[in-house]
């Protein structure tokens, strides 16, 4: 698939969509290229066969993101760049695809958000993470609505409050990500989480998200009901559910039709 956007590149590949930032060193977010990444984020939302959307930074950066353009931050642009930032996690809310962050070097501020919005999360060694924008004086929205479900109420509420860092292992016991890697090897643990996701049903991987989604915040009996209403009524209407169990009943390997 040929590229045509300027500040990512981006390609579906055996069902993966992958998103690489590419506005180096520090892949620094700014209007246009939020634009890019919502847009790129909502084509793998129309292909039905997709089990993943993917973001990484692309080859010669320096980090996976610096964060958002502080210039953008100005009275004059403040409202078109906060709306062009939530655009993306709208967008990966809609679309109920898998998502998974390779993280290289820093991920700082909206880059932090981003990592923060994924499924999955794989770290090197040298990767940092925080959210340094009450040093500036203003607070991160989304981390102020996501870490705290993520990494537990204190620790975020300190992160978040003092702007401090945390290496790789600190976020991984933190839980922020699953996994922590030498550099040299974030590649094939990339592949070893792709391949086992490729093996899954694309709706059936849809619908686990959406359930996971849904049930956040409700009390149980709420929550029940909606899992209940999208288990009996979306996933079970699906080509892929009934073959799914018709090849467990059969002793054989399921063959997905992805719909």
């Amino acid at each position: 698939m040929p590229d045509k956007h300027r500040s990512i590149k981006f390609n579906i590949e055996d069902r993966v969509g992958r998103i690489a930032f590419a506005r180096a060193p520090l892949n620094i977010f700014n209007i246009a290229m939020m634009h890019e990444i919502a847009d790129a984020v909502g084509e793998c939302a129309g292909r039905r066969d997709l089990v993943a959307i993917l973001f990484e930074a692309a080859q010669g950066a320096r980090a996976f993101s610096a964060g958002v353009a502080v210039e953008e931050h100005a009275e004059e642009t403040i409202y078109q760049m906060l709306d062009s930032f939530h655009g993306i996690f709208r967008a990966l809310a809609q679309s109920g695809k898998p998502t998974v962050a390779v993280v290289d070097g820093a991920a700082l501020g909206g880059g932090c958000e981003i990592v923060a919005a994924c499924d999955i999360v794989i770290a090197s060694e040298r990767a940092r993470f925080g959210q340094p924008e009450i040093k500036l004086g203003v607070f991160p929205p989304v981390a102020a609505v996501l870490l705290p479900r993520i990494i537990g109420e204190r620790r975020a509420r300190e992160l978040v409050l003092t702007g401090e860092l945390v290496d790789a292992q600190e976020a991984l016991r933190l839980g922020l990500v699953n996994a922590v890697v030498p550099q040299g090897e974030l590649e094939q643990k990339t592949q070893e989480v792709l391949v086992k996701l490729r093996e899954l049903s694309a709706p059936a991987l849809e619908a686990t998200k959406r359930a996971l989604d849904m049930a956040r915040g409700r009390s149980f009996d709420d929550a029940l009901k909606q899992v209940e209403d999208l288990y009996l009524n979306e996933l079970m209407k699906t080509e892929d559910a009934r073959e799914g169990i018709k090849a467990f009943m059969e002793k054989r390997k399921p063959e997905w039709k992805n719909r």
